[in-house]
This record gives structure tokens, C-alpha cells and sequence, in this order.
């Protein structure tokens, strides 16, 4: 019966232990912003493209300057680019929703494929494509070396 009292007494010093010294040290320290940047999403500029059918926030680099960028894009709902190629590879991450993609200089709505949150892809530079939204918004994250140009190549 002793035992158990001071098993009992054992535990609860214990939890108290716990309670005081455990739970004062979890406080955050504050991050040095010469090592780490932070862009929460409320803090990312979203600009709106012409036509209005995007929205791009940059979050490195310049897109229109020689050098690494990585942009957000976001493609509104029933809003797709016409065939058209980039000068250089971008690598591609879905990052929410769906992408609409398809290949080649004739605009083929219908046989436009989807690629779900988490896809990866390539664009190759020089390459025919065309991309969009369909039923719902999309984010892509693009990662490409600059100058990003964009050339049509619709044939009619």
C-alpha cells in the first residue's frame, strides 16, 4: 500500500514537473530574417495578367530578366492560354485543383488532359502547348532560368 501512495505522489510530481518546466520552454524563439524569409499566403501579391483569365505572383526573381524566377499562377476557372511556346524549360508543380494541358499548334479544347494536385511537369523550351482551367481555379508553381517570353503558334 506504501508503494502505491508513493507511486501515486511519484506521477503527480511528475505531471506538475511537466506542467511548469515543460510547457515555459515551447515558447518560439524569433526567427532571423538574414537566414529564413516567410511569405504567408496573405502576404503573396497576386496580379492579375491581361485578359484576365490568370493571376501570377512572383515570389523569387524577375520573370522578364536572365536569372532563376518562381512564380505562383493561378488560371481562374473556364480560362485557358491559346497554343504558344516559352524560349527555355519550366518545371511545373500543380500545387491545387486541376490543370488542363495539351500539345501542339491546333487549339483542341476536347482532347485537353488533367493533371491533378501534386502533378509535376516539364514544359520544354520551344515546345507547342496550351493550358488552362476548367470547372475550377488551379495553382501551378513555375520554376524557369528568365528571360520567360511567350510566342503564339496557333495554326488556324
Amino acid at each position: 500500500m506504501l508503494r502505491l501512495v508513493s507511486m501515486r505522489r511519484a506521477i503527480r510530481l511528475a505531471i506538475v514537473m511537466i506542467l511548469l518546466f515543460g510547457f515555459s520552454s515551447t515558447k518560439a524563439a524569433e526567427l532571423d530574417p538574414k537566414a529564413i524569409n516567410i511569405q504567408l499566403p496573405k502576404d503573396i501579391k497576386w496580379v492579375k495578367q491581361s485578359g484576365g483569365g490568370a493571376e501570377v505572383a512572383t515570389l523569387v526573381g524577375d520573370p522578364s530578366k536572365p536569372g532563376l524566377y518562381i512564380v505562383l499562377q493561378k488560371w481562374l476557372a473556364h480560362n485557358n492560354s491559346r497554343p504558344h511556346f516559352h524560349p527555355n524549360d519550366r518545371y511545373i508543380t500543380v500545387l491545387s485543383g486541376t490543370w488542363w494541358v495539351n500539345t501542339g499548334p491546333k487549339y483542341d479544347l476536347a482532347g485537353m488532359k488533367p493533371l491533378p494536385a501534386g502533378s509535376f511537369v516539364v514544359h520544354y523550351g520551344m515546345q507547342i502547348h496550351y493550358d488552362g482551367a476548367k470547372d475550377a481555379d488551379c495553382v501551378l508553381q513555375i520554376v524557369g532560368m528568365g528571360p520567360a517570353t511567350s510566342t503564339a503558334a496557333e495554326e488556324k
